[in-house]
């Protein structure tokens, strides 16, 4: 995808409808622009099917709860919506956002209660999240910022607010040419990349952060399975950061990096070896199948 976001051409679906791109818009009050009253789901469609798409419509709804308010657009319903853009703007491969936030309405505080809850969904064309990364590994900075206790956020949502961090994050590491950040948790163990979730390879078995204070990904899960089917051993642990030296091999997951081989972190490097390379392709598969 290239250009300007607010100036594609398509359908967005909000609130029930869908509109023109160009007017899919919001009031300068709405308060999810002022307190980052919103969440939202990344998913991908292959060959006109969403992967996982009811578990992430599930989510949506989870994470709203967790922010304490409610869609008032039931999972069928918003799987329907996802199709119905999807169809709209001529995708069968999309990357498919649906975002439910807080919107303008009687009060323009902290408190929101009495504010309209809004749905909307939108779908793209999108390639490679990082780019060429697939076959030579893509190339990590380590984060200053850390990944919050779940006593200070809602960190099994997937909430916008939690994502500023990452964004900092994510800038310091491109301006250092790289492509993505490592992020270490408050406690300094390892935990995840901005947006992807992290594995690690050693002595022929997997290691990976347990997820107690982020997302525990949709896509990690299912390489999970993936591993298990394989009769690969993975630990789910807390790791430290001078264990990095140790790992052989290394990939990220997420709904838009897929599964991404890591070539290095920081001063740390790792081979895109044999199983990071199995782990890519036969996910590939899986969701094509």
């Amino acid at each position: 995808m290239a250009g300007n976001y607010a100036e594609m051409d398509g359908k967005i679906w909000m609130d029930g409808k869908l509109v023109e791109w160009s007017e899919a818009n919001v009031h300068l009050l709405t308060h999810a622009m002022h307190y980052a009253s919103a969440v939202f789901e990344g998913e991908r469609a292959y060959g006109g099917t969403i992967f996982e798409s009811r578990r992430h419509s599930e989510r949506l709804h989870f994470s709203a709860r967790e922010l304490d308010f409610e869609i008032p657009w039931t999972v069928d319903e918003i799987e329907a919506a996802k199709y119905e853009t999807m169809k709209a703007n001529g995708l069968s491969d999309a990357y498919v956002r649906a975002l439910a936030f807080r919107g303008a309405g009687e009060d323009m505080g902290v408190s929101s209660a009495r504010n309209p809850v809004r749905l909307a969904i939108a779908t793209w064309a999108w390639g490679d999240y990082y780019g060429d990364a697939k076959m030579r590994g893509a190339k990590l900075d380590i984060a200053k910022w850390k990944r919050p206790s779940p006593e200070t956020a809602p960190s099994h949502a997937k909430a916008a607010g939690l994502y500023m961090i990452c964004t900092m994050s994510k800038h310091a590491a491109e301006a250092k040419g790289c492509s993505d950040a490592l992020m270490f948790d408050y406690r300094g163990y390892v935990a995840e990349a901005t947006g992807a979730n992290v594995f690690f390879v050693k002595d022929g078995e997997v290691h990976t952060p347990t997820p107690d204070c982020f997302l525990n990904g949709i896509t990690r899960q299912t390489v999970i399975g993936m591993l298990e089917d394989r009769q690969i051993k993975v630990h789910e642990r807390h790791i430290m950061p001078e264990e990095l030296e140790g790992f052989e091999q290394c990939w990220l997951t997420g709904t838009a990096a897929e599964v991404t081989p890591v070539g290095k972190i920081g001063d740390y490097s790792f081979e895109v070896g044999a199983l990071a390379k199995d782990m890519s392709q036969s996910y590939e598969k899986l969701v094509r199948a």
